[in-house]
């Protein structure tokens, strides 16, 4: 959810104490991979498989013994920061739909059944570049580059308008911005290129933006070393609540979709088949080759006649934050072998309540999932303030700073990394007040001060104020540049 130019005053945020557990992520059904992989110190390769398990021996056969299928292969290592040379916990390794994660030693083993030929390995971890590797060629340790990622939105419209997308690949291009996130679905749950996901065309996703030549656009960015975001709009979809008015939300005094405080409708974030969907979407941009997934509105609503919202399901905070939990674990799941990054936009407050906000959202539940968690931390959102900090628009870096510093906090027990979105936008909320060079740059340093792994601006209009950025040159002599 993000600021709209007639909406962002209705979207309030609701206080409340509620702790909420989740059951653990069932894993690949033929491997069951720990979070926390024991130390080991063998070179990263293949290691001769022991001998089958007596369960794992085929019975003789009228013919004579078969022979016995072959023993499950270990790939161990270790993975490490190539700037400090030191290990880097939480980092993934995918082989297949296989997964294991790197230890607090940076070790990691992963167990390939012996029926599956040596398969290329993906091994990422947030705040650092993708590494693929053949099994065959790795090495006993494996270095990854740290990246840290300062990007601007493009619309759904803006992508496909020639002189908005070159106004803000121009200053990616000069300045210290290093990547574009891209609606890839968009808020009308429209997809601006030509799909092939068969759902997505049924529901009528496609248009009125068609941009001809999109992968030609996304060839042009990785050649240029420009990292690039897939925005999907999760559950706020009135494409498809339209078109399957089964899977939307329904209004108890219409039996029709409900509506929004923007008139536009939901779908039900309790229905597996919206997951489907929406993954599948998210597997056609990865495809592409866009760098990154983020899921926005990955939540239940906020605006609106709420009390007239129907689900398959008892909308409570213990069925929401297992939902919203489910869902970014299916995504994992089958995102994962992929290669791309996945994250999650949030609201601000989620920093601060000890409750799911009401729409799903905690930081606990939800990190576990993700490479990078995006809290929107626009000062104008704070529509209460935060604690010291009545008039957050007065504060811009004091409001970034605590919300980064308390979602870090919060989120330790993983590997995640919190990347926030900033305002560059004139303030909606208290005074009309310009956001201008001073008010980004402040939020700018508030980020890196709370400990951010990077940042995202955000403007409706894709009007960036260049003047709150460094050149390129000042931006390449950093660590991660």
């Amino acid at each position: 959810m993000h600021p709209r130019s007639r909406s962002a005053r209705a979207r309030a945020v609701i206080y409340g104490a509620v702790l909420v557990s989740i059951p653990a992520l069932a894993l690949a059904a033929h491997l069951l991979v720990t979070r926390t992989p024991p130390a080991v110190s063998a070179p990263l390769a293949p290691v001769a498989g022991s001998e089958p398990l007596p369960e794992q021996q085929p019975a003789p056969s009228a013919a004579g013994l078969l022979e016995p299928a072959p023993g499950p292969r270990l790939i161990q290592g270790a993975i490490l920061d190539a700037a400090r040379k030191t290990p880097i916990r939480g980092a993934s390794v995918w082989a297949g739909s296989i997964e294991a994660l790197s230890d607090a030693a940076g070790r990691f083993s992963l167990a390939i059944p012996g029926e599956i030929s040596a398969p290329d390995l993906l091994i990422k971890a947030p705040g650092y570049e993708l590494r693929r590797l053949t099994a065959d060629s790795a090495t006993e340790t494996v270095e990854l580059r740290p990246r840290t990622i300062r990007a601007a939105y493009l619309t759904y419209y803006g992508v496909a308008e020639p002189k908005i997308r070159d106004r803000v690949l121009d200053l990616v291009g000069k300045t210290e911005l290093n990547a574009v996130v891209i609606d890839v679905k968009g808020d009308r749950g429209l997809i601006p290129y030509r799909t092939r996901v068969a759902a997505a065309l049924d529901a009528g996703a496609q248009g009125p933006v068609i941009m001809k030549d999109f992968d030609g656009l996304l060839r042009s960015l990785r050649e240029r070393n420009v990292y690039t975001i897939a925005r999907i709009v999760t559950f706020k979809d009135p494409v498809l609540a339209g078109h399957r008015p089964d899977l939307a939300i329904i209004d108890a005094r219409t039996g029709k979709p409900w509506l929004d405080n923007e008139r536009l409708a939901w779908v039900d974030p309790f229905r597996e088949e919206v997951w489907r969907y929406v993954i599948a979407i998210a597997q056609e941009a990865a495809a592409k080759g866009f760098d990154e997934i983020q899921f926005d509105y990955v939540r239940f609503p906020t605006d609106g006649r709420l009390s007239a919202a129907v689900y398959s399901a008892a909308n409570t905070s213990a069925t929401r934050l297992p939902t919203i939990a489910r869902f970014l674990a299916t995504a994992r799941r089958e995102l994962g072998p992929t290669g791309v990054f996945l994250a999650a936009d949030v609201f601000g407050y989620t920093a601060f309540n000890a409750n799911d906000t009401d729409i799903g959202q905690r930081v606990e539940e939800l990190a576990p999932y993700l490479d990078y968690l995006c809290p929107m931390v626009y000062p104008s959102g704070y529509h209460l303030g935060i604690p010291g900090y009545r008039n957050p628009v007065v504060y811009p870096y004091e409001v970034v700073r605590e919300s980064v510093r308390l979602m870090r906090q919060r989120s330790q027990h993983t590997a995640v990394q919190v990347r926030p979105w900033l305002q560059d936008f004139r303030d909606y909320a208290f005074d009309r007040r310009p956001f201008g060079a001073r008010e980004v740059r402040a939020q700018i340093r508030g980020a890196a001060d709370g400990g951010a792994n990077g940042w995202m601006l955000w403007n409706p209009r894709n009007d960036y104020t260049a003047e709150a950025l460094l050149p390129k040159t000042a931006a390449l002599r950093r660590p991660g540049g």
